[in-house]
């Protein structure tokens, strides 16, 4: 059984709406129901309605104007990939949304840079993925190539291989009874080799981006290492920080709001 969380209430609501709108239930042009019809409708609060609508504007589907509602621009989303993420939900559904296209899977003997990258002592035997991600159902270049890089211990898991919306790290937690705790994310632009070009259908040399995510565990052990190179018109990156206040309670106490 699939250990991935339910996805947040917006994002059900927005799912909805987007098949309303694939559906033709919205034509093109058209108003969508008001927030507070919509909160009637599927019995969500304001803010998650509000959340939902935020997910189809900035995916091309729709656009609001103060007095006037919001509007249906388009039946399907624009190209690309917008991945909003707000904690480890947002991820789970990232991938989800797409899937890993494995081309090919083998042991690898690390050295260098790379060990340092991956925790690893030199020579230690990694089981390395290549790998493409694509947006489902949409015929379209792959929005990115991945190399993920799985620890020893970790080596055998199965069903590597292929196309999956199912997350490796999930993979190895539902086979092994591991757990990740934390990952951790880091952006940087890079221009694109060659090769990458090659598999992208992209201009080499153009500018792209890398994302590396590091899985750890409850100890603190580098578990999976993943890099993805996106070309720069075909994602965007969109993360909400709210601020956390902590007013004065009764006798003293600080209650979180």
């Amino acid at each position: 059984m699939s250990s991935m969380s339910p996805q947040p209430r917006y994002r059900q609501l927005a799912q909805t709406l987007i098949n309303d709108i694939e559906s033709g239930r919205y034509p093109l042009g058209e108003l969508i129901p008001t927030e507070m019809e919509l909160c009637e409708q599927f019995g969500a609060s304001r803010f998650t309605v509000r959340e939902a609508i935020k997910q189809l504007v900035e995916m091309g589907l729709v656009s609001r104007q103060a007095g006037v509602g919001t509007k249906v621009l388009s039946a399907a989303a624009l190209p690309g990939y917008r991945q909003v993420m707000q904690g480890m939900t947002d991820l789970q559904q990232y991938t989800a949304d797409t899937e890993l296209d494995i081309k090919d899977a083998k042991m690898v003997a690390v050295s260098g840079a790379l060990c340092q990258q991956l925790g690893a002592k030199s020579g230690e035997s990694w089981l390395r993925l290549d790998c493409l991600r694509r947006v489902k159902a949409r015929k379209a270049p792959p929005i990115c190539v991945v190399e993920i890089y799985i620890h020893p211990a970790f080596r055998t898991v199965h069903h590597i291989g292929g196309r999956s919306a199912v997350p490796v790290y999930l993979r190895i937690e539902e086979q092994f009874g591991e757990k990740i705790v934390e990952i951790q994310q880091q952006i940087r632009s890079v221009a694109l080799s060659d090769s990458l070009a090659a598999k992208l259908h992209a201009k080499p040399g153009s500018p792209a981006l890398l994302i590396t995510r590091t899985y750890y565990n409850s100890r603190r052990e580098i578990i999976e290492v993943a890099a993805s190179t996106h070309p720069a018109d075909r994602f965007s990156y969109s993360q909400t920080f709210r601020h956390e206040w902590r007013g004065a309670g009764p006798a003293g106490e600080d209650n979180g709001v």
